[in-house]
C-alpha cells in the first residue's frame, strides 16, 4: 500500500492569560495547511479534527481551496490532531505545546511534521474518486463503476490464489506420501529375476536430427547387459539431415557385432515421435519396449534393474528417475535439475506410493507391448503421447511402477530457447491431454474418487502458469485498488494467508533436494537461496508458458518442436547447435516490458514506503531480466 506522506504546517496564535487551577488558557486560533508530500499542491476539502486532551472536546473543520485548515477556542494543551475525511485512512498525529509561557501571544510549530495517510488516489492515476459539482457546490464522489471494477478484480485475482493454494495442497500432499514411502522403501526387497527365462526386450530409440548424440545413443544400448538372444533395438529415424547417414554408419557398426538392431527410416513424419513409435510397432519383436530419447546415457544393467518389477500381469509400465549429465554447466541447468528432482521423487514417487495414477515420462521406462495395444496404441493427437496413452492404459486398469533408486542419466537443455521450446511442449501437451481426457476421467466406472481428484488435478497442473501470470500483472491494478478504496483492503490483507502456499512448496522441494551433504543448518541456507531462484526463474516463465497452455485448451496444433540436444557438460566445450533456432518473438519483447513495468512498480512503492508486494514484484523483475538479457544475449551469439 501506498503511504502520501502530508506535510503539516501548523500556526497557534493565543491570547495572553494567566493559567490557574480553575480557569483554561484558550488560543485565539490554530492554524494550520496540508501540502501532499509527492505533489507540493495544497489539498483542498479534506476533513480534520482537533481532540483537546485538557477538556476532551472535539473540534472539526477541513481544509479550503489553499489547503488551509483553521480552529478558533481551542483550550492551550495537550491535542491530538486526526484525518477523518473519508478520502483518507484515519491516522493521528500528537501535538504537544512545547512553549507555553504566561505572557506569550503567539505560538509557531515551524518545524513541518510528517503525516502519513493513505490517500484514495493510485499513484498512477486516480480512479476511486471524482470531483463533481452540485447546487453551485463542488466536492468529491466515489466513482461507482470503478468500485464494481474493483471488487471484480479482487474476484479473479482472489479464485487464481485460491487455485495456486489448492495446488500447493496436493504437492505437500505427495510430500507426504512420498515421506512415507521413503520410509517403507528401506526394507523392500528387489523381486527375484530368472535371467534364464528372460522376456525378450526390445529397445527404441526415436530420433529427428540428432547429429550430436546419435552415436552416443546407440552405443549406450549395444552395451546393455542382458541375454542377446532377448534383445532387439530399433532406431525409428526420421531425420532430414546428415543425422541418417551417421546412424546409418553407425548401425552398421553394432549389426555387425552381432548385435539385433534395425534402422527404420521415415520420408514422412506424420504424428512426429508418436507416429514414429506407433509406425514400428509391427516390427517390434520383443514383448516389453524400453523407450530412451536420444540424449539419455542410461547404465549397462537398466533392464536388468526394472524387468523384475514386472511381476505380475497387470504392471504395464515401470518408470525411472530421469539423472543430469550437465547439471553444473549453469545456473540455467542448476535450476532445471531443482525443477525435475521435484518432479521425479515427489510427484512420481507420491503419486505411486499413494496408488495414484502416474505418467510415462516419454523416455528412460520400459512398457509392456500388450499394454500399449490394450489402451490403443500411440496417438498422435496430442503433442505429449506419453502423458495420454499413460492415462488410457490406467485408466483400463493396467498398474504403473515408478522406481526412484534407478536413475538414468539425460541432458539438460543450455539455453534459454532451448528450455522455452522443451516448457512450451510439455505445458501445451498438458492442456491438450486435460482436454481430451478429463470427460472420461470424470465419466468412467469404476474409478476411485481419489483417482478421479489426482488424475484431474495432474492433469490440470500446467494452468498453475496461467494462474500466476494472471495474478501477477492483476498484482498492479490490486496496489490502486488498496490506494484508492480503504473499504476493500480487508480482502487484500486476508490473501496474505496464501503466502502459505510458498511455504507448502517449498517443503515439497525440500523433500526432493538431492544436494544435501548432511549438515542441516549448511544445506537449508543453501536450499532457501535455490529455491528462491527457482521460483525467481519459474515465475518470469509464466508468460511463454501459459501461452502454451491457452493454446493447448483452445486447440491450436502446432508441429512437435523437439528440444536441441547439445552433448556438452562444460561451457568450453559447446561451440554452437545448428539446431537451436534463436530470434526474437513478441513474447520476448512482452517479457522486456514486463521486466520494466515490475522493477518501477518495485522501486515505486519501496519509496512510498509500501513494502508489502515489493519483494513479489522484485522477483518477478529479476526473473523477466533474467530471461529477457538470455535471450538478447543468445540472438547476438551462436555459442548461448
Amino acid at each position: 500500500m501506498r503511504n502520501f506522506f502530508l506535510i503539516f504546517a501548523l500556526f497557534v496564535t493565543t491570547i495572553s492569560a494567566h493559567a490557574t487551577k480553575n480557569r483554561i488558557q484558550y488560543s485565539k486560533k490554530i492554524e494550520g495547511y496540508l501540502v501532499d508530500y509527492k505533489t507540493r499542491n495544497e489539498v483542498e476539502k479534506v476533513k480534520v479534527s482537533l481532540t483537546s486532551t485538557v477538556t476532551g472536546k472535539v473540534y472539526t473543520t477541513e481544509t479550503d481551496e489553499n489547503g488551509v485548515f483553521t480552529f478558533k477556542h481551542v483550550p492551550i494543551g495537550k491535542s491530538m490532531l486526526m484525518l477523518i475525511d473519508e478520502d483518507y485512512r484515519a491516522d493521528t498525529l500528537k501535538m504537544f505545546e512545547t512553549n507555553a509561557k504566561e505572557h506569550l501571544v503567539h505560538y509557531t510549530f515551524s518545524k513541518t511534521q510528517p503525516f502519513t495517510a493513505n490517500l484514495k488516489v493510485s499513484w498512477m492515476f486516480n480512479w476511486g474518486d471524482r470531483k463533481v459539482t452540485e447546487n453551485g457546490k463542488t466536492f468529491v464522489k466515489e466513482h461507482y463503476w470503478s468500485h464494481v471494477l474493483a471488487k471484480v478484480i479482487l474476484v479473479i485475482y482472489g479464485l487464481c490464489l485460491l487455485l495456486i493454494f489448492y495446488y500447493s495442497i496436493v504437492q505437500l500432499s505427495l510430500a507426504f506420501a512420498y515421506r512415507k514411502q521413503r520410509k517403507a522403501q528401506q526394507s523392500r526387497v528387489e523381486p527375484a529375476f530368472d535371467l534364464a527365462n528372460a522376456p525378450k526386450v526390445t529397445v527404441q530409440l526415436p530420433m529427428y536430427n540428432e547429429m550430436y548424440v546419435a552415436d552416443r545413443i546407440i552405443d549406450t544400448i549395444a552395451e546393455f547387459d542382458y541375454p542377446r538372444d532377448k534383445f532387439q533395438i530399433q532406431v525409428l529415424d526420421d531425420s532430414t539431415d546428415e543425422t541418417k547417414d551417421i546412424i546409418a554408419k553407425k548401425v552398421a557398426e553394432v549389426a555387425a557385432r552381432g548385435i539385433n538392431i534395425q534402422h527404420i527410416h521415415r520420408v514422412d513424419r506424420t504424428g512426429y515421435k508418436a507416429g514414429a513409435l506407433d509406425a514400428a510397432m509391427d516390427q517390434v519383436e520383443g514383448e516389453f519396449i524400453a523407450i530412451f530419447d536420444a540424449d539419455f546415457v542410461p547404465d549397462k544393467d537398466f533392464l536388468l534393474r526394472t524387468m523384475p518389477y514386472f511381476n505380475t500381469d497387470k504392471i504395464g509400465v515401470v518408470q525411472t528417475r530421469w539423472g543430469h549429465l550437465n547439471k553444473t554447466y549453469s545456473l540455467l541447468t542448476e535450476l532445471q535439475a531443482f525443477g525435475l528432482n521435484g518432479h521425479f521423487a515427489i510427484e512420481q514417487g507420491g503419486r505411486n506410493a499413494q496408488g495414484h495414477y502416474i505418467n510415462f515420462n516419454g523416455t528412460a521406462g520400459v512398457w509392456r507391448k500388450a499394454c500399449i495395444e490394450d489402451a490403443g496404441g500411440w496417438e498422435h493427437d496430442t503433442i505429449t503421447e506419453d502423458l495420454d496413452l499413460s492415462y488410457r492404459a490406467q485408466m483400463r486398469g493396467w498398474k504403473f511402477n515408478y522406481l526412484e533408486e534407478v536413475e538414468s542419466p539425460a541432458e539438460l537443455p543450455i539455453t534459454m530457447s532451448a528450455l522455452k521450446s522443451q516448457q512450451h511442449r510439455w505445458m501445451k501437451g498438458g492442456a491438450e491431454v486435460f482436454i481430451k481426457m478429463w470427460k472420461r476421467i470424470v465419466t468412467t466406472k469404476g474409478l476411485k474418487f481419489s483417482d478421479r481428484l489426482h488424475g484431474l488435478a495432474h492433469l490440470f497442473n500446467s494452468s498453475v502458469f496461467v494462474f500466476i501470470l494472471i495474478l501477477s500483472l492483476l498484482s498492479l491494478p490490486v496496489l490502486h485498488i488498496k490506494d484508492s478504496f480503504s473499504d476493500l483492503n480487508f480482502f487484500i490483507q486476508v490473501g496474505a494467508f496464501f503466502l502459505s502456499s510458498t511455504v507448502f512448496l517449498a517443503f515439497y522441494y525440500w523433500n526432493a533436494y538431492r544436494d544435501k551433504t548432511g549438515n542441516f543448518f549448511s544445506d537449508l541456507f543453501r536450499f532457501v537461496g535455490r529455491f528462491v531462484q527457482f521460483l525467481t526463474v519459474s515465475m518470469a516463465l509464466s508468460l511463454s508458458n501459459a501461452v502454451a497452455v491457452i493454446e493447448g485448451y483452445l486447440g491450436i496444433k502446432s508441429s512437435f518442436v523437439r528440444t536441441p540436444k547439445f552433448n556438452v557438460a562444460k561451457k568450453d566445450e559447446f561451440t554452437g547447435n545448428k539446431y537451436d533456432k534463436k530470434s526474437l518473438s513478441i513474447i520476448n519483447i512482452a517479457e522486456g516490458i514486463l521486466m520494466v513495468v515490475f522493477g518501477f512498480t518495485a522501486v515505486n512503492r519501496a519509496i512510498y514506503g509500501d513494502l508489502g508486494m515489493v519483494p513479489f514484484h522484485l522477483m518477478l523483475t529479476i526473473g523477466y531480466a533474467v530471461i529477457f538479457f538470455n535471450t538478447l544475449k543468445e540472438n547476438r551469439s551462436p555459442q548461448g
